[in-house]
């Protein structure tokens, strides 16, 4: 089997996907087919497989930096929160239903055979293998049938690299409490720490690194750097949502406001646009920080119908409506789906009782969801008919589709050709003719120079020459330059075992 080491950490971002991510760098540009595991996250940023399977967004930005294709055995169980107290349930990338948290818990050892048959899939196909866990390992209340951070490296007995958050404070208390929380056989598995995030003179750390060092008999493997890389982020602890809101736009920079609702999901379609040197990309909750934007995109949703009611609530709806009037708006998967004349969820599949809503009647479609969901890799060329996009005509694009909605326009809605039939509205983009726009296509803006496009259109840029795809693997390289220069990788070397499966 291949070779193994597990990243776990402190806290839910300590940073364990940046340091996952790394490595999977830096033993690719060493020469090593490596890959990245984590056998359950609990995210609202999915992507859909070529074959058709829904798994993790942070496995995906780290398969990429491997330089591997995205497999869903990298992530065999994935949790999408529907409320504050459940999640629908995705194992090898098909729902199996939604369950409270207590229900899942109970249940989720029963999930180990899919756990292990995933890693034994992927280790057939890497040298080493990168595993992530999640949370922390020290969350007492939850060990009971750890599947995901000590109970994991059990499985396959993988030594563990531990990372602490020195940005949020305390963070020899977090490694040395963390550490003193765990099983004797579990803190034999601790084969080194690493500080991350830490800004200023490294030395000053010397003696609190001493310290901890003596306490724990444990070596401090490396101390990363606070990073201003641009990833895609794993979720809602993204430093987007806390400083972005009334950020300063200046010069000709275009200001792109994303609307932050609760359930808000696959936020990375718009990281194309923060990565452009001339835009500023605003995730936005209140009227309050509305402004005057340029564009205004609706986000995906994992509960469509609660979040269009938090948006009249708010007063976002009123405000959208009168803006579209002048600028445009673009909703992409749920925010598509808010867009038309109404919502229907008979069955209570996603909202998880029968329900309907009347839409904000911008677009002319309808939607009724459904129990089964549409996952499907998406390449097209579109033509749009009118309005402030038409110039991205033939543009192509690649994406993905993810939705337990179907739509279909009514009568006015105008639709761009596209990959899939006029019966269909998901594989468009679909337009009013004048400024408001929707698709069911997740990923619509990342191909070859569809950003770039979308920015000139609002009189924002005169070029329309920008690569997101190269752009993501200049940061990836620069993540890996950075872990390589601030880790003992000779060290993080010799920790790496011999994977094997360990019987529960």
């Amino acid at each position: 089997m291949a070779k193994v080491i597990m990243v776990q950490g402190t806290m839910s971002g300590a940073g364990k996907s940046l340091l996952v991510a790394g490595l999977c760098r830096i033993f690719r540009q060493d020469g090593y087919v490596a890959a990245p595991f984590k056998s359950q996250n609990m995210a609202l940023n999915s992507f859909i497989t070529s074959e058709g399977l829904e798994m993790g967004r942070a496995q995906v930005m780290q398969a990429e930096c491997a330089g591997i294709e995205p497999l869903v055995c990298m992530n065999p169980i994935l949790l999408k929160p529907t409320s504050d107290v459940g999640s629908q349930v995705i194992v090898n990338g098909e729902v199996i239903g939604n369950m409270s948290a207590r229900e899942y818990f109970a249940y989720k050892k029963k999930l180990v055979p899919d756990i292990i048959k995933a890693f034994e899939q992927l280790s057939k196909k890497a040298d080493i293998i990168v595993i992530e866990g999640a949370g922390s390992p020290a969350e007492i209340n939850l060990k009971e049938n750890d599947i995901v951070n000590m109970g994991m490296a059990r499985m396959v007995d993988a030594p563990v690299i531990l990372v602490g958050d020195i940005d949020r404070g305390g963070v020899f208390a977090q490694l040395f409490g963390t550490t003193m929380l765990l099983e004797d056989e579990e803190r034999d598995r601790i084969k080194g720490f690493v500080i991350n995030k830490f800004r200023g003179d490294v030395s000053l750390l010397d003696s609190g690194i001493d310290m901890i060092t003596e306490k724990t008999g444990i070596k401090t493997a490396g101390v990363i750097p606070y990073m201003n890389i641009k990833v895609d982020d794993e979720d809602s602890l993204t430093d987007k949502f806390n400083d972005k809101a009334k950020a300063e736009v200046s010069g000709n920079a275009a200001d792109i406001v994303v609307i932050r609702y609760p359930r808000i999901s696959n936020f990375t379609d718009f990281n194309c646009f923060d990565a452009l040197g001339n835009a500023v990309v605003r995730y936005v909750d209140s009227v309050y920080n509305l402004g005057d934007p340029d564009i205004i995109f609706l986000p995906g949703s994992k509960n469509t119908i609660a979040d269009l009611k938090w948006l009249r609530e708010s007063g976002l709806e009123a405000a959208i409506k009168r803006y579209s009037m002048k600028k445009p708006v673009f909703g992409i998967c749920g925010g598509f789906q808010m867009l038309g004349n109404k919502i229907i969820d008979p069955s209570g599949a996603e909202s998880g009782i029968g329900s309907a809503i009347r839409g904000m009647e911008l677009l002319d479609i309808d939607t009724q969801i459904r129990e089964e969901k549409v996952r499907k890799q998406i390449d097209a060329k579109i033509s749009f008919p009118k309005g402030v996009f038409e110039s991205l005509k033939e543009v192509e694009i690649s994406g993905y589709e993810i939705h337990m909605g179907e739509s279909a326009k009514c009568g006015a809605a105008q639709v761009g050709t596209g990959a899939g039939g006029d019966a269909d509205t998901g594989s468009f983009v679909v337009s009013n003719g004048k400024n408001v726009y929707g698709s069911y296509v997740h990923g619509l803006f990342d191909k070859g120079n569809v950003a770039a496009c979308i920015l000139k259109a609002l009189g924002k840029s005169d070029s329309e020459k920008f690569s997101y795809e190269e752009f993501k693997e200049s940061q990836y390289d620069i993540l890996a330059d950075t872990i390589r220069q601030s880790m003992d990788m000779d060290y993080v070397y010799s920790c790496l075992a011999e994977a094997k499966i360990v019987p529960s």
